[in-house]
């Protein structure tokens, strides 16, 4: 029997984040180049070392160069709409394959706001078990309008000559993704933490990603994967939900509603999962597939991870026991509670 799905997945995603942050280091930067014009959908561009990229930043500069000034000029719009689709397309072979779990399983700005997590849970920060549900709904058409204005909106209008005091950017959101300046950072380069202050334009797009970026660590230490929950490529990834391979399934049961235990573990807050009654694919538009509800479920079968129709993991209430014994004995393991230890020890001694 499988024994934790989560430190398997917490492996990958280490693996993963290595090639990423270091990519070109492993395979040669020729080699990396051509990883990334492949595979545009994985890390940030702004780190020279990574060994692939993010399909955000092209279909940016392509809503600008190719669709924008195609419309504002005499040139072709069906070759400015081909390279957006082909972009598009290179993401939804790897999608295809994935599916959501690109989020949880390879991601490294997800990798990061879980380790924030495990910080936090270490240090004795008191984390919530989850946002209320008024906070969950206010959030989440927030990744449907940075997709549209960030990514298409705001890059479209600037190929159009619309501009405002530097406002108008060819690339918004890359100014204010955490990626940008998590990635850099971790390969040792610092050029991305600056203010510029040439135009209100320049000083509101770098100041707004200098504070999403301390926001995000400052959140991330309590709440469970806060920028996650607003991020575009996951509002990408649910317009194409249903052509990936990988998937979540529900068999509802009557103790479901009871129980609850699935919507708590799950870090995206998606409690329509507990009261779903409807049997067959469960991957939610929030869902990235981390299997944490499946290792929660303590009935048999459940919910499952179905790959291409074919069961990967289930629901199974002996793996329910012990992953509920392991996830208390690791909670239990705080700076605060080893200080106490010791300090009882030095008394007693």
């Amino acid at each position: 029997m499988l024994r934790n799905l989560t430190v398997i997945r917490r492996l990958v995603q280490t693996l993963v984040v290595l090639f990423l942050l270091f990519g070109a280091a492993l395979v040669g930067p020729y080699a990396a180049d051509k990883v990334s014009g492949a595979w545009p959908a994985l890390t940030c561009a702004y780190d020279s070392q990574a060994g692939d990229y993010c399909a955000l930043v092209p279909l940016q500069h392509q809503s600008t160069h190719r669709v924008g000034q195609a419309i504002s000029s005499d040139r072709s719009l069906a070759s400015g709409l081909a390279s957006l689709s082909l972009t598009l397309s290179t993401f939804l072979i790897l999608f295809v394959v994935l599916n959501k779990a690109f989020c949880s399983w390879t991601c490294p700005l997800g990798f990061f706001q879980e380790l924030l997590a495990m910080v936090g849970q270490k240090l004795g920060m008191r984390q919530a078990e989850g946002l209320p549900d008024g906070a969950v709904r206010r959030l989440r058409p927030m990744k449907w309008l940075i997709l549209g204005l960030l990514i298409f909106g705001i890059p479209l209008a600037a190929g159009l000559g619309v501009s405002a005091a530097g406002f108008s950017n060819h690339a918004p959101f890359c100014e204010v993704c955490p990626s940008r300046f998590l990635t850099t950072l971790a390969t040792g380069d610092f050029s991305q933490f600056r203010l510029d202050l040439a135009s209100p334009g320049a000083a509101f797009w770098t100041g707004g990603g200098l504070f999403l970026f301390g926001t995000m660590i400052a959140l991330g230490l309590t709440v469970r994967q806060p920028f996650c929950r607003v991020c575009p490529m996951l509002a990408l990834q649910a317009a194409f939900q249903k052509l990936g391979l990988l998937r979540l399934t529900k068999r509802p049961v009557a103790q479901c509603d009871k129980c609850g235990l699935c919507s708590r573990a799950c870090p995206m807050d998606i409690h329509e999962i507990r009261s779903s009654t409807q049997e067959g694919d469960a991957t939610f538009p929030d869902c990235t597939l981390c299997g944490r509800c499946v290792e929660m479920c303590p009935q048999p079968d459940v919910l499952r991870l179905e790959y291409a129709g074919l069961k990967v993991f289930s629901s199974d209430p002996a793996y329910f026991k012990a992953r509920n014994r392991g996830q208390r004995r690791w909670e239990g393991i705080t700076l605060d509670g080893w200080w106490q230890r010791r300090r009882k020890r030095e008394e007693e001694g």
